[in-house]
């Protein structure tokens, strides 16, 4: 039992250069032993007994030769402790069996060992025993100086050219190896739905991290017998998203240079040509659940040629027969009403057919596509109450907000009439199809069309023509202020009108609507009725319902408990009204509520 006062004097002798080798022994147990007391162990010893030894560590690592002690040294010292003696020597390849003894390998160590030339193989000998995730860091961290080194200090050495190629291969090497043999994991089914595409299983973050360090060499690795599948999918999807956030990285900097408007593409035509045979995914095309892997699939496909528009050229006839066999496969044009809770359907939909546009040379499918987007609902346009902040932030930059085109675009409405003008631009596209589905826009999507849409000629002028009865508006529940509504003869038929329309259906306008007529002061008991419960008790101008309740439950217990009992709804439960909330509480026909 080592008194805690003399924990630096004994690191004071561990440092000095004259210790006799006869006292290193004697040294090492004072200052590795667990500090204790007649009354058990002492923490606050302990931790000062720890400083001494950690200071003392790397002199007595570099005097202690013998395997035992050196262990008794290495297992009180932390990762980054021993990450820095193997940067400077003091710890070898030797040491790692002690090391292992009591703590996993890390990427530290890796790239601490390999600075050396004559354990660079033994340090690749340890990558296998990293978890896959860690294996990147091995190069990413080999530099851990990077950012606190002085000027004068001198700068770490290059990445050994086999250590780097060894962590490449490891990188690439799980998605080589899921490319051989996709098969999908258990649940899959359940959880397919989430995912738009095969990025998740494709994304190889730590392979793509490592193929960015080395463009010189993309070429060779695509023809690479093992991993040049790996290779091409990781190219086609992250090449160019890379380069163009690398690019806006550089325009963001005060002193970078500006965002070129034609960008220099980070992939040659050459090495396009060499990653056409991973294009259309064909690892993946016999997986099961075709309904949902072919979908998936088409969408990867058109997120590629999006990113890499040449391909649209340079490998048409192979991204015409991808669409076609997909669709046939999956049953993709095959119409399924929408369910009930079911928020993505509209969003599949328009991926689909915007997919299809980009990919499909097929007017049968093409047509059938444009079918779909006439079936979808109409979009809810809502102009909603004048709020005096949008008024003070908006109204000298943005004067037509209030515009129906504007308005379409607030919660992304204007999605299927954007799918369809990129169905017209692609020229295997019936245009009768197109026209039939012009005929029944909402006016609104018109307008955009009018304003916005980037399409050829006969598809504007096509718009253009649709006939617009006379009586009919722009298709925008404008929602206004208690100071315009008070202008109109009626106000209590306005706010009916708003909830009797489309608006009321749609899950991100309903609230605006809901809101502007409880917060008005020309609304009535019969509104509030008409309101989901939830809405006129939890989110808005919750005295209009205490007021109501209470005349409504006045002195009767049994309506207060039949109250409480019916406020259990969740977010997520069936909407019940305002009116059969109130009307639940009492079986019996209600007594006239006191005013």
């Amino acid at each position: 039992m080592v008194n805690a006062r003399t924990y630096p004097l004994w690191r004071d002798l561990a440092m000095r250069e004259d210790l006799p080798r006869e006292a290193l022994k004697t040294v090492i147990a004072a200052l590795c032993a667990p500090a204790t007391t007649p009354h058990g162990f002492d923490a606050q010893a302990d931790r000062w007994r720890e400083e001494a030894l950690k200071a003392a560590l790397p002199a007595l690592l570099a005097r202690t030769s013998a395997k035992r002690l050196r262990g008794q040294l290495l297992v009180h010292a932390d990762e980054k402790t021993l990450a820095a003696l193997a940067a400077d020597g003091t710890v070898t390849t030797a040491d790692v069996p002690a090391i292992l003894r009591h703590r996993r390998v890390w990427a530290g160590l890796i790239s601490a060992l390999a600075r050396h030339p004559g354990q660079v193989e033994a340090a690749i000998a340890l990558l296998p025993r990293l978890p896959d995730h860690e294996v990147e860091q091995v190069v990413r961290d080999w530099d851990p100086d990077r950012y606190t080194r002085t000027k004068d200090a001198a700068p770490a050495p290059p990445v050994p050219q086999e250590l780097f190629d060894a962590v490449l291969e490891a990188c690439l090497t799980p998605l080589a190896a899921y490319l051989l043999h996709p098969e999908p994991g258990e649940g899959w089914e359940a959880v397919s739905a989430f995912s738009k595409d095969w990025s998740l299983e494709l994304g190889g973050r730590a392979g793509w991290a490592m193929l960015a360090r080395c463009p010189e060499r993309w070429a060779q690795l695509t023809a690479h017998p093992v991993l040049g599948a790996a290779v091409q999918h990781l190219l086609l999807d992250q090449a160019e998203t890379q380069a163009l956030e690398d690019a806006r990285l550089r325009a963001a900097d005060p002193d970078g240079e500006e965002l070129p408007a034609d960008p220099e593409p980070a992939l040659s035509e050459d090495l396009l040509l060499a990653c056409l045979p991973a294009l259309c995914l064909p690892e993946l095309a016999d997986l099961p659940n075709p309904q949902v892997t072919a979908r998936r699939t088409l969408h990867h496909i058109a997120r590629r040629v999006h990113n890499n528009p040449r391909l649209a050229d340079l490998a048409a006839e192979q991204l015409h027969a991808a669409a076609d066999a997909l669709v046939t496969r999956g049953h993709l044009l095959s119409w399924s009403d929408k369910q009930e809770g079911d928020h993505k359907f509209d969003g599949r939909v328009l991926r689909f057919t915007e997919d299809l546009a980009l990919l499909s040379a097929n007017p049968d499918h093409l047509a059938r596509a444009c079918a779909q987007l006439a079936r979808l609902d109409q979009p809810a346009v809502v102009s909603p109450t004048p709020s005096r902040t949008l008024i003070r932030v908006l109204d000298n930059v943005d004067p037509d907000h209030g515009r129906p085109a504007r308005l379409l675009e607030r919660h992304c409405e204007h999605r299927r009439v954007q799918a369809l003008a990129t169905l017209a631009a692609n020229p295997h596209t019936p245009h009768a199809a197109v026209a039939d589905v012009l005929n029944g826009l909402h006016p609104a999507e018109l307008a955009w069309i009018a304003e916005k849409a980037d399409g050829p000629n006969w598809f504007l002028a096509a718009a253009a023509a649709v006939p617009v009865p006379e009586d009919e508006d722009d298709g925008v529940v404008r929602l206004l202020d208690d100071d315009e509504l008070g202008k109109h003869p009626d106000p209590v038929a306005v706010l009916q009108s708003w909830l009797d329309s489309p608006a009321t259906g749609e899950i991100l306008s309903r609230s605006e609507v809901y809101r502007a007529v409880v917060k008005s002061r020309y609304r009535t008991r019969e509104h509030l009725r008409q309101i989901p419960a939830d809405e006129v008790l939890a989110r808005h101008e919750p005295e209009v319902a205490l007021k109501i309740l209470l005349d409504y439950c006045g002195r009767s217990t049994n309506r207060w408990e039949a109250l409480s009992a019916a406020m259990t709804f969740d977010y997520d439960d069936e909407k019940i009204t305002f009116g059969q909330l109130l009307d639940s509480l009492d079986p019996a026909p209600a007594e006239a509520p006191t005013s």
